[in-house]
Order: structure tokens, then C-alpha cells, then sequence
């Protein structure tokens, strides 16, 4: 769940950055002896970053304690950015950024999301990025797992299940194994605390916030924790904090069950184009009988040779009808002896199709002290580390499996099967977070969302008793502000620079 549609940059490596200590007036501090205090009377020593961006996108480090319980026992890095407002009169504050994950890093945020925000934002607002502990430039993290343990969708088979417990297994030990020390500390609560450290250290009273997918459960998680200190807050493509995070996983297949019936529709209606099948039953056969058939013989692709299971991993795809649809006619004309097919429909159906994970956010362009499966090992330790919702019994998760992909047949599976929190070696230290709140937030969601779908949202809604919703109907794909222009802009703007919501939760078109 990690930042897409916005313009792409290289991430930036922190210099060779120093914190100081200086006081800061007793508003943004914490309160007088508090263990907190001396974190909070950081000054963060800002270099312009060391590797392209525009001179004005600056990073800085600031400590944080590793242990919340123990502030004055262990510390870490935590790398932040900012781009100042454009504005010094204008200057309402400082806004936070995430770009999801979780395990995505966001130092590059400003970056990326400056020319998406109009300039009535950027004169009121520092931008200010940051990558969260454990994570690029923030004390990264590593368990040295392979490729395939790094995949996070496995198809159901009954002859395969004891492979896939295997590779859980092996993620959850060699995690521990590699990164035991730090992994309790990894979640999603503790990265709130780091931004309540970040807000003071900036000299603010109060932090307003963009969050993306998994950005927007942090900053929930962050409006519950420190209410008081919350202004603006937008989450866009929202996740429903009830379901953190095995109903998370579980969710998804419901959503991709809604968007393939929608698909089927669409195809039928345009048989006579591409010859699925002249009604929805129909084009779902015709679908059903290629991934049977790929189970059997691997379909022939520019990229690789294709399985039934690998298919149905871009279920997320399905959203982007007019997109997907070429592309399964070619995997039908690949199977029965045709020209290979596209490995996959478009990198951006691709993008939706793979909750959780992001493959481009920043991979490779870090400095070489972070772990090739950085952003995997960050992931794991937050779903893992958050709750206490996970199985330990194996046969619930086969169990899971066999009921949702009955009831939703095309991915059912991939939400349901096992995952390394089954091996989790320490339960959760702090209950997951009860989101339940009258801050105010604007929720901004798509219609088709694959991956945070609307179903989610709403639930996040209902978390949020402050919070207004803008639903853009029609709307395709994980993203809504991170997309570009869309008919809930107009009212981002107005929330950012005014602090004033709409009435009542909206329904815009397209």
C-alpha cells in the first residue's frame, strides 16, 4: 500500500546530518518531567539532501528511544525532510506526510507530492517526509529473505499447503533470528510516538497530516493517541482500523470480487470486441477455464511463463477494465499456442494488485547499508507487531482459505492463506489501537479501490466520528489525491487551507 501515481524520484540519502539540543518554548514540549522532555528540546540540524531533489528539499536526523517504556535506554535514527511553506506570512504549519506500506519509505514525500498540491497548500504548509523506524533511512531493518519469501500472495493448493507453512515459518525465524532486538518496537503505535517526538522537535503545538493506504490507519492511530495535538488531518484511499490486519488481508478478496463482477459486465457488453463472451456467466467462465488451464500449463509470457495462481495475483487489475480486458484475451490466445502475452496488463494495474508491498517506492536507491528486503521486513514486523489477531494454528488458516474461496472465487485464497505472523515469536506488547474519536479528518476515497476499498473506508469512517468522506464515484485505482486531479480536490483545498470540512459526507463524479 504505498505511494502511486505521483511523480517518481529517486529516494534521497540523508547526509552527514547532526542533532542538537535546544530549548523549545513549553507549548511544543512535553509536559515538565516528563521522561519525553529532552527528546522533545531537539533541534534538528537541516542540510540540504545529498543526492538530486531541489536545493530547498532539506533532511535532518532526530532521536528517538526505541523502547517507549525505556526513553532513556536505547536510541535510533530517524531520518527526516522537509520543503518549507512558500509562504512565511501565509505559514499556518507543519504537514506530515506517509506514503503507506507499511515498510515504504517517505523521506522523498515532499518531492513527490509538491506539484500535486495547489499553491494555496504549499504557501501554508513545511512538507515534511520522513521514513518511519525500521525503514530506509531510519535504523533500517533486515531478515535476509529470499524473493519468494518477500511475495506476499500464495495460491491455495491442498498438495502445496505444507510449503507454504514452511515459508511463513522460515520468514517468522529468520526475522527473529536477524532483527529480534528491535522487532517489538516496529508499529504501528511507536511510528505514531515518533511523530509526536518529530512535531515537538519542529516546534510545533500541532501536526496536520497526509496519509496514503497504510498512512491513513497510522495517522488514525495518531489522532487517537494525541488528539489534542491533531489539526488537519487527510487520509486518502482509507483502510477500516477494525480489520488491523488479518480482517485487512481478508477484505481485500471481497473487494476484488466486486470489481471482477463489474469487469464481467463490462466485457459482456463488448463481446463482439473481444469474444469473452456475450454475458457476464459467460466471460467468467471463459476466465475460470484460462487460470485451469494455466494451473496445468503455465501460459507463455513476455516475462515468464504464468500460472493459474500467478494470474489471479493481479486480481487488482480488474478495476482498470478497459486496460485488463486486452490483456486476458492475449494470456487466452498465448494458452491455446498463441504469440506470448504481456506478463502483466500495465505497471500501474500492477501496482493495485499488490497490497502491502511496493516493488518501485524508493527499492534500490537507497543507501547500501539498507537490507535488500527492507521493506518486506518492516511490513511483517508492523502486521505482526500490532495485534494479536493472527492464528497460531496452521489448520485456521486452511480453514479460512477453503471458506473464502468459496465465497469469493477469485482471490479468496490469496487474502486467507498463512502468513509468517502464524510464527510470530512475540505477541503484540500493546493491544491494537481502538480508533474511536471526534477529530476532525477528510477522508478521500475512489469508488473501485482495489486495495483500500470502499468498504474499508467507510469503516474508517465510522472510526472518525469528526470526519467528513468524499467518495469520487467511478473513481479506479489506489489513490486518490496521489493520482492527480480528481473532483475531490476542491475539497482537500478548502480543508487544508481553511481547517473547514464539508457539511455532510459527499458523492463527486469522476
Amino acid at each position: 500500500m504505498a505511494l502511486r501515481g505521483a511523480r517518481t524520484i529517486s529516494v534521497l540519502t540523508v547526509g552527514a546530518v547532526t542533532t542538537v539540543m535546544a530549548a523549545l518554548t513549553p507549548v511544543t514540549a512535553f509536559a515538565a518531567g516528563d521522561s519525553l522532555q529532552p527528546y522533545a528540546q531537539q533541534k534538528p540540524r537541516w542540510e540540504r539532501c545529498e543526492t538530486g531533489g531541489p536545493a530547498a528539499f532539506e533532511c535532518a536526523k532526530v532521536k528517538v528511544p526505541l523502547d517507549y517504556s525505556d526513553p532513556g535506554g536505547r536510541k535510533i535514527d530517524l531520518a527526516i525532510s522537509r520543503i518549507k511553506a512558500d509562504s512565511a506570512k501565509e505559514r499556518h504549519g507543519a504537514l506530515l506526510m506517509n506514503p503507506g506500506g507499511p515498510g515504504v519509505p517517505g523521506l522523498t514525500m515532499p518531492v513527490e507530492m509538491e506539484p500535486l498540491l495547489p499553491v494555496e497548500v504549499r504557501e501554508r504548509f513545511d512538507l515534511i517526509g520522513f521514513d518511519p523506524r525500521g525503514v530506509g533511512q531510519s535504523s533500517p531493518i533486515g531478515c535476509g529473505l529470499t524473493g519468494d519469501e518477500q511475495t506476499f500472495h500464495h495460491p491455495y493448493n491442498a498438495r502445496t499447503f505444507p510449503k507454504d507453512v514452511a515459508r511463513a515459518r522460515s520468514v517468522a525465524d529468520k526475522c527473529w533470528a536477524k532483527a529480534g532486538d528491535v522487532l517489538p518496537h516496529i508499529t504501528t503505535r511507536n511510528t505514531a510516538r515518533d511523530m509526536d517526538v518529530v512535531r515537538a522537535a519542529l516546534g510545533e503545538r500541532k501536526i496536520s497530516y497526509f496519509g496514503y493506504s497504510y498512512g491513513t490507519y497510522l495517522g488514525a492511530v495518531y489522532t487517537q493517541m494525541f488528539p489534542q495535538r491533531s489539526d488537519r488531518f487527510v487520509l486518502d484511499s482509507a483502510l477500516d482500523p477494525a480489520l488491523a490486519w488479518r480482517g485487512a488481508f481478508r477484505g481485500w478478496s471481497a473487494g476484488a470480487e466486486l470489481a471482477f463482477t463489474r469487469w464481467t459486465e463490462w466485457a459482456a457488453a463488448r463481446n463482439a470486441t473481444y469474444g469473452l463472451g456475450p454475458t457476464p456467466a459467460e466471460v467468467r467462465k471463459t476466465y475460470e477455464e484460462l487460470i485451469a488451464r494455466a494451473d496445468r500449463t503455465p501460459v507463455p509470457t513476455n516475462g515468464g511463463a504464468l500460472s493459474g495462481g500467478a494470474i489471479r495475483s493481479q486480481y487488482g487489475a480488474f478495476v482498470h477494465v478497459a486496460t485488463v480486458t486486452p490483456w486476458i484475451v492475449a494470456l487466452k490466445a498465448a494458452a491455446a499456442g498463441g504469440p506470448p502475452a504481456p506478463a502483466t496488463p500495465t505497471a500501474s494495474a500492477v501496482s493495485d494488485s499488490v497490497p502491502v508491498r511496493s516493488a518501485d517506492a524508493g527499492a534500490g536507491a537507497f543507501s547500501a547499508d539498507v537490507p535488500a528486503d527492507n521493506q518486506s521486513a518492516a511490513t511483517w514486523a508492523v502486521f505482526c507487531g500490532d495485534t494479536r489477531s493472527w492464528p497460531r494454528n496452521p489448520e485456521q488458516y486452511r480453514r479460512d482459505v477453503i471458506r473464502d474461496r468459496a465465497r469469493y472465487p477469485l482471490a479468496g485464497d490469496l487474502g486467507a492463506n498463512i502468513q509468517p505472523c502464524a510464527f510470530w515469536k512475540s505477541s503484540a506488547r500493546e493491544p491494537a489501537t481502538v480508533v474511536s474519536n471526534d477529530v476532525n479528518a477528510l477522508i478521500v476515497q475512489n469508488q473501485w479501490d482495489p486495495q483500500a476499498t470502499l468498504a474499508m473506508a467507510q469503516g474508517m469512517r465510522r472510526a472518525l466520528h469528526g470526519a467528513r468522506m468524499v467518495t469520487v464515484a467511478g473513481g479506479e485505482g489506489h489513490g486518490v489525491v496521489v493520482a492527480g486531479p480528481s473532483c475531490a480536490d476542491a475539497g482537500v483545498t478548502r480543508y487544508l487551507t481553511t481547517g473547514r470540512l464539508p457539511a455532510k459526507d459527499l458523492t463527486c463524479g469522476g
